[in-house]
């Protein structure tokens, strides 16, 4: 089924309230855009038919006119020539010729107003089909932007990137039991001159260790984010 079912549907939406209602505007506004397209087709057919018809009448209207000088000329003759019978014939067939002839104008000056409204009609819907032209523009724009934002969001909330700021808690905790255990050495042990030297050296292990782990930590960071 069409966004449409009659011209002056087309000529009188609003398309602001249609796409506001449409679950995906996009969509409406490219159906809108066919149907108008098409229905624009078919009006501008029906102009051509009717200059056609016309050109039609002015040929028949110009035979007409010839023909009734013609039997206006042969009254005369008659009359000069002492036949006012056949005067009268002619006269006769003059007036059916005149009579045709205002038929033919009747239908010319229907034809001609009908196509006035044709061209206004055109030009209605054109005015309508630039605006959801215009729209379609609009829309694609902002979807293509919004598609963007809606995958960098993803990204941002990308259920890895969680589990990646997790076990860096993790191995921030394991840091944190690294550099208790070097404080641990300190405790309840004399500070003579034997044991601190005993402690640097622990301490350099430990250190070089926590070292190590940082650096491993750091480059696992990196390897998730990327």
């Amino acid at each position: 089924m069409g966004i449409f079912t009659r011209f002056s549907d087309i000529v009188n939406s609003n398309i602001n309230a249609i796409l506001d209602k449409a679950e995906d505007p996009e969509k409406i506004v490219r159906l809108m855009i066919q149907e108008m397209e098409d229905t624009l087709v078919e009006v501008r057919s029906a102009a051509a038919r009717s200059i056609a018809d016309k050109k039609d009448l002015n040929r028949k209207l110009e035979i007409l006119d010839r023909d009734q000088g013609e039997w206006d000329e042969r009254a005369e003759l008659a009359i000069r020539k002492g036949r006012e019978d056949l005067a009268k014939a002619a006269l006769v067939e003059k007036s059916r010729v005149a009579a045709a002839t205002d038929a033919l104008k009747q239908d010319y000056v229907a034809i001609d107003e009908g196509l006035a409204k044709l061209n206004e009609d055109i030009a209605r819907l054109e005015a309508k089909l630039e605006d959801a032209k215009a729209r379609q523009k609009s829309l694609i724009a902002r979807h293509k932007t919004a598609s963007s934002r809606l995958a960098a969001r993803r990204k941002i909330y990308d259920y890895k990137i969680e589990d990646a700021m997790v076990r860096f808690e993790q191995y921030t905790r394991r840091i944190d039991d690294i550099e208790g255990r070097i404080e641990a050495y300190d405790l309840g042990l004399p500070k003579d001159l034997n044991h601190e030297f005993a402690s640097l050296e622990a301490e350099e292990s430990v250190q070089k260790e926590l070292e190590d782990l940082k650096r491993r930590v750091s480059g696992a960071q990196t390897a998730e984010v990327e």
